[in-house]
């Protein structure tokens, strides 16, 4: 067993920080090849004319779930050691709420912003600081909320878990999902694209 490499002690804490940067740095470069680093590109998914952001997005789902499940299979990762956040279902799906609210009006998520901001776009750059201001005002009231925060607690839990099936069984799943969202996201593309040139 060779991973995760951190938990195996292949670096330490400050190493760490230097590799979150480096990934973070190519991350953000690959979010602006992409073009996800303009609100017009991010908010064409919601009026279903562009679903880049979508196949993309599934599309690194699907790879690491696919990395995860074979390079556990092939004992290279001990998956039991990767973090799992603890799922808290109803402030989960009300945090989920108000961060989709905010990306269909705003255009952009809070990482996508911080990509516009490195290319100069004045509109991510009040996008974040809306965010900041938004984190205050949560912390600010962070012990009215406290309560709310912890109900619906379900701990650690997977899906496969939850269902009560093999991870493989997910695994095939998710993928046959991908797929059928690929083919469905370009069907809608091309309506749109029909409808717009009609008009």
């Amino acid at each position: 067993m060779n991973a995760p490499f951190y938990k195996f002690g292949l670096f330490g804490d400050e190493m760490s920080l230097v590799v979150a940067f480096i990934l973070g740095i190519g991350f953000g470069f690959a979010l602006e090849r992409a073009g996800f680093g303009s609100a017009r590109k991010l908010t064409a998914q919601f009026y279903f004319t562009d679903l880049a952001v979508f196949k993309v997005m599934f599309t690194a789902i699907v790879t690491a779930m696919l990395g995860l499940f074979y390079l556990s299979w092939a004992g290279f990762v001990d998956v039991s050691l990767v973090f799992v956040n603890p799922t808290y279902l109803l402030p989960q799906l009300v945090g989920g709420l108000i961060l989709g609210v905010g990306f269909v009006v705003g255009g952009y998520c809070p990482g996508t912003s911080l990509v516009g901001i490195a290319t100069g776009r004045l509109d991510a750059i009040v996008f974040a600081v809306g965010v900041a201001v938004g984190i205050l005002v949560f912390g600010e009231m962070y012990s009215y909320l406290a309560n709310f925060m912890t109900v619906t607690s379900m701990g650690k839990v997977t899906l496969a878990q939850q269902i009560g099936v093999r991870t493989g069984v997910v695994v095939f799943g998710v993928v046959v999902m991908a797929l059928l969202g690929f083919w469905g996201a370009g069907v809608v593309e091309r309506k749109m694209a029909a409808k717009g040139a009609a008009a």
